[in-house]
């Protein structure tokens, strides 16, 4: 839904400008990803989370194809708004771009606005207790099946707005969403499933982690030599010993997932189920 939203926007942007497509595009994802749930994953409930993990992933596929035939294998030509382009300040001789600050705009409006429509609004309550107690809430009167399908049209339509603000901001081509994919599992582990805050939390240290990382040239070499253990090329893992941390930068999310799974594995904000 993430890349569907970034192709739409381009669709759309290419036609009526970019403005348009961030209000239309994730309009449509959400209708996508409704009818998804309603015809799809409403079906395939009943034989439990690894039939819903299969028929995503096989989706996930099958979207990949779908856009690779109506949109081509390359990258499209999706650019940022001409009047979001450029630096917004400057400091010293580093510059922070326009359009990166409106990204972390538009992020945090997300963020805010899910948080209180899930702890402030009646629907909220509705949702929550409809994923703890749907057969009370079914009792209550209001109709399960249709909050689920909002639900997942909601979310598919905060993919798609991500899309939409992501795609021109880095390359919109097929493989986009897997470049992502796997750095938002590692934030919606480490934060704990269904907390926002430690989802921001998790955001925020995964960014230092990763920022910070790169700029660092020690290595396991350098520590051993200040103890006094001399590596040579003949010492066993040679190579491995002589691996900087900005070389291993990439790799510390998911090192820090696996901590996370062995020592906590609710996640920062996580909680215990019951």
């Amino acid at each position: 839904f993430y890349m569907l939203g970034a192709y739409f926007a381009y669709s759309i942007a290419t036609k009526i400008g970019f403005w348009p497509a961030l209000i239309l595009a994730p309009l449509l994802v959400a209708v996508a990803g409704a009818l998804v749930e309603r015809f799809g994953l409403r079906t395939v409930h009943k034989y439990g989370h690894v039939a819903e993990l299969l028929f995503t992933f096989g989706l996930a596929y099958l979207i990949e194809e779908g856009v690779k035939l109506v949109w081509g294998l390359a990258a499209v030509p999706y650019r940022i708004p001409a009047e979001l382009d450029g630096p917004l300040f400057t400091v010293f001789t580093s510059s922070f771009p326009k359009y990166r600050a409106f990204m972390m705009l538009v992020s945090l409006a997300m963020l805010v606005t899910i948080y209180l429509v899930l702890t402030r609004t009646r629907i909220g309550l509705v949702i929550q207790a409809a994923l703890t107690h749907p057969e009370m809430v079914e009792a209550l009167g209001h109709n399960v099946p249709r909050v689920f399908m909002l639900v997942f049209g909601g979310g598919a339509a905060l993919a798609g707005l991500a899309g939409v603000i992501g795609g021109n901001a880095f390359v919109t081509e097929p493989s986009m969403a897997a470049a992502v994919g796997s750095i938002v599992f590692v934030v919606a582990v480490v934060g704990g499933m269904g907390s926002l805050v430690g989802a921001f939390i998790a955001s925020i240290l995964i960014g230092l982690l990763q920022t910070f990382a790169v700029t660092i040239d020690a290595s396991l070499a350098g520590l051993f030599a200040s103890l006094g253990i001399s590596v040579t090329s003949e010492t066993p893992f040679y190579s491995l010993w002589r691996l900087t941390v900005a070389q291993v930068a990439p790799v510390l999310p998911y090192l820090l997932l696996v901590v996370m799974l062995i020592f906590r594995p609710r996640g920062l904000m996580g909680t215990r189920e019951s």
